[in-house]
């Protein structure tokens, strides 16, 4: 047994093929002995009994079922109760959490991180998320996709449908093994082009081609990938900000406002035809523009994300970008926009933030990773959606349908 016992984390959108995996890994853990928590959006958990039907478990003691909710939100407190007391009752060698088909990894990761009774006793050893390829694919090249019931914004008040590709996007950036599931239904072109999406959208992670998720339980159990540092720096396009930022470090800022971002960009995979690059200005984007400019983006660009200046809004405005699914949220203010007291102390705690004399922190950072993009169109184009002289002195009276406060979001496009 271990000080700690090791948790691994399942994800994967409904249907995927994560109940699948947990039969697997139930039939072929050797001498591991195996919790599992399991959770479903409906009224009756079936994941449960299909658990417990496919192995030695039943629901009563061999797992623990949560229902009627969404693990990393409404049911994080049971989520907390239920790990403490299975550890507190039972003896086992491994956890497995099966978060919903909606659900996000991250939030039910940091519950065994912060400090906490959760983390005394137990240790995240990897998170995993299972993709239904085909579905994958067809989700990033712009294609429709069947709605599953269910798959709403765990964030909505309002029971808001949120796009498939956002959910993917979520679960696969935190990843550190990836089950690329129902090999058997694609072609071989189409497998390569999964794995250097894969690749691209999070450079990290271990890539398994599966069908029926049956996968060596060594290859997602006891792997001890997990680093509590490095969940927001596995995704591609937090990777290609970092080694941007490390490439523009002897860039000077011109006094007119503007940002000589050098082009920056990276080649995650060129065999694959996968790039990315960065795109910088301290020139702010006309509102209308930039919207434009989203909703006629390229379906070569499968992701992009960072955060905008956008005129008449003196807030960071997050942009993020999945296959057809666009959204905006405000990310907080600018430094420059706080009290002077305010701005030396963010500042004296930050010494290596880029400061411009006129501008403060005020810029633009967004990353763009596709597949044979045309490059200098876009930057062109995007270059186009900043403001002039004269729309910059009016920017209030600009016609704006970006947030303005924290927790407001802004679907710009939709699929």
């Amino acid at each position: 047994m271990h000080a700690t016992i090791p948790v691994t984390v399942l994800s994967g959108s409904l249907g995927a093929g994560k109940t699948t995996l947990l039969n697997h890994l139930l039939r072929t853990a050797d001498e591991r002995d195996l919790a599992v928590l399991v959770n479903d959006m409906g009224k009756v958990n079936v994941d449960a009994e299909l658990v417990a039907e496919g192995s030695d478990l039943d629901v009563e003691n061999g797992v623990a079922e949560l229902s009627n909710g969404c693990i990393c939100c409404e049911l994080t407190d049971d989520l907390e109760t239920a790990v403490v007391r299975l550890a507190r009752e039972r003896e086992f060698d491994h956890l497995i959490v099966e978060s919903s088909g909606i659900s996000e990894p991250e939030p039910v990761a940091k519950l065994f991180t912060t400090a906490s009774r959760v983390a005394a006793r137990y240790e995240i050893d990897a998170l995993v998320t299972v993709l239904d390829t085909r579905l994958f694919l067809d989700a990033f090249a712009g294609d429709e996709v069947p709605e599953r019931t269910g798959e709403t914004d765990d964030s909505s008040t309002d029971g808001e449908t949120r796009p498939l590709s956002d959910l993917l996007i979520e679960q696969l950036e935190t990843a550190h093994v990836v089950l690329l599931n129902k090999t058997d239904l694609c072609d071989p072109d189409e497998l390569t082009e999964a794995t250097a999406l894969v690749q691209a959208l999070q450079p990290s992670a271990e890539t398994i081609e599966t069908e029926f998720s049956a996968v060596d339980p060594d290859s997602v159990l006891d792997t001890d990938l997990f680093d509590s540092g490095q969940l927001a720096e596995l995704a591609g396009w937090k990777r290609a900000l970092d080694e941007s930022d490390d490439d523009q470090s002897d860039h000077h800022h011109g006094g007119d406002g503007h940002h000589d971002d050098g082009h920056a960009h990276r080649h995650p995979d060129e065999r694959y035809g996968i790039d990315s690059f960065v795109f910088r200005n301290r020139r702010p984007f006309h509102p209308e523009r930039l919207v434009s400019f989203y909703r006629e983006l390229p379906t070569e660009v499968v992701r992009s994300k960072g955060t905008a200046w956008v005129a008449g809004r003196d807030v960071k405005v997050g942009l993020s970008q999945a296959g057809q699914s666009v959204r905006a949220t405000v990310r907080g203010p600018w430094i420059a926009s706080l009290p002077a007291v305010d701005q030396e102390l963010y500042r004296a705690n930050r010494p290596g933030l880029e400061w411009h004399d006129d501008h403060g922190d005020r810029q633009t950072e967004l990353v763009f990773i596709g597949t044979e993009f045309d490059e200098e169109r876009l930057r062109n184009r995007l270059t186009d959606c900043l403001v002039d002289d004269g729309e910059w002195e009016h920017a209030d009276a600009l016609e704006n349908p970006f947030p303005t406060e924290a927790g407001e979001a802004v679907v710009v496009r939709e699929p």
